[in-house]
């Protein structure tokens, strides 16, 4: 059965210091949730915890999720299951390679099962679980990303973690969370923690055809939500890991300026929309942001050419 765990990390709330946001007038605080754990990383336990409650309680051997060859989710999943003593089976993307991130899963003891392309988009068909629940009884099943409303529940203590730490920096409130979006459910959970009283804005690191915006609005829904305060910011590229010069080298001078590490599939992207933003004015001087530090480094590894 797999264990009961307890752990609940703490992230931390810096200032970030950029010359475009000094000249603005707007103060942003980065929510360090790259910092909380050396594998398990990110908002990808947060999304999980529910999820490995709700095993506990089925008494669930292990878990199995899906994701791809450079798949973050994967990553925490497989390094928490080494970690806390439970199985872990992965459905990937695409067929077999060798990347960084895999080298990992299989080296944490993840059962790996590529599923090519074809067979990765029948994955929302109907009847998909059904042979591999029968190979896999055991195991307690985990949307793509750790997403759903479990996923979203566990991201609603991210609002008290920077609530409790507002005096760090000498706040005593703020006006807005700003994040990258890739399932939005990381979003969901922070409007549902909010109930509408600050805007939560998601920069898509998926083009508007991914689903972000119906699948949001199904968690809410499903919490029974009221409140939708919230926007949603194209912030892709022309895709989910296109990568760009511009991208790479916003990257590297805010890398060099601030020291804040980033990667170009979520971070990178979500700053530099808010960069256009504030430009833009749309983020106006004396506003306050919390910035929203998703994790990802790991795939930097498989990025390392490009960067």
């Amino acid at each position: 059965m797999l264990p009961l765990i307890d752990w609940r990390p703490r992230a931390e709330l810096q200032r970030l210091r950029l010359e475009w946001l000094e000249q603005a007038g707007v103060e942003v605080g980065v929510l360090r949730l790259d910092q909380i754990d050396q594998q398990i990383s990110g908002n990808k336990w947060f999304k999980l915890t529910e999820h490995l409650a709700a095993a506990h309680t089925a008494g669930a051997q292990g878990l199995i999720s899906l994701g791809g060859a450079h798949s973050n989710h994967l990553h925490a999943l497989a390094a928490a299951g080494e970690r806390f003593g439970f199985a872990t089976v992965g459905l990937l993307r695409g067929h077999a390679q060798q990347t960084p991130t895999t080298y990992d899963l299989e080296r944490f003891g993840m059962q790996l099962h590529w599923l090519g392309f074809a067979g990765y988009r029948a994955r929302h068909a109907p009847g998909f679980w059904e042979p591999w629940q029968a190979q896999y009884p055991a195991l307690h099943q985990v949307p793509e990303g750790g997403g759903g409303l479990p996923g979203a529940l566990g991201c609603m203590t991210l609002v008290t973690q920077v609530r409790e730490q507002l005096s760090a920096l000498g706040w005593d409130d703020y006006d807005a969370w700003w994040l990258a979006a890739g399932t939005g459910t990381t979003l969901a959970g922070l409007v549902l923690g909010e109930a509408g009283q600050r805007k939560v804005f998601g920069a898509l690191a998926v083009p508007d055809d991914h689903g972000v915006a119906p699948q949001v609005e199904m968690i809410l829904r499903q919490a029974g939500a009221a409140e939708r305060n919230l926007e949603l910011i194209d912030a892709s590229r022309g895709g989910f890991a296109k990568v760009d010069e511009a991208l790479l080298r916003f990257i590297q001078d805010s890398e060099a300026a601030s020291g804040l590490p980033l990667e170009p599939l979520y971070t990178g992207k979500a700053l530099m929309a808010l960069k256009e933003a504030v430009e833009q004015g749309r983020i106006g001087c004396g506003q306050r942001i919390v910035f929203v530090h998703t994790g990802g480094l790991q795939g930097r590894r498989g990025l390392a050419q490009a960067l």
